[in-house]
């Protein structure tokens, strides 16, 4: 673990080589994420967006009861993603997550996430020699 400052603490990294980082008491999962959320905190105080919510839980599916050959009956959890950031910008939802790598859970959710959602614009931060750029995708009929 590294303390940086007193709003800053960068800690282990994982398989994907992301570094933990504490932010103003806030735990991102990497440098980007929390780099990310410095920008989308400077575009909120300056008016660009609001309603900056980090961490969101959107359910992708519902729960529900299934029940087996025999009519033995089991609860089915319902099927969740974290998103890094939920903001409004321009009067359009945004879910935001910040993506160096992309897994195949993320496509499979970010999927799901764009058939149930399509009122609402998904978008994904990255790094690219040194910038961080976004890319938006959103449901077209």
């Amino acid at each position: 673990m590294l303390q940086l400052s007193t709003n800053l603490t960068i800690m282990t990294t994982n398989k994907f080589r992301n570094k933990k980082t504490v932010l103003y008491g806030i735990e991102f999962s990497s440098v980007l994420e929390a780099s990310r959320y410095l920008e989308l905190r400077a575009m909120q105080g300056s008016g660009l967006i609001s309603n900056l919510v980090t961490q969101p839980v959107i359910t992708l599916l519902s729960n529900f009861t299934t029940q087996n050959e025999k009519g033995k009956k089991f609860k089915v959890r319902p099927l969740t993603y974290i998103a890094d950031f939920s903001y409004t910008e321009n009067g359009k939802e945004i879910i935001e997550d910040a993506k160096g790598v992309e897994t195949e859970v993320f496509k499979i959710k970010r999927k799901l996430f764009m058939a149930m959602y399509r009122d609402k614009v998904f978008r994904k931060s990255y790094k690219k020699n040194g910038v961080i750029l976004t890319e938006d995708r959103q449901y077209a009929e």
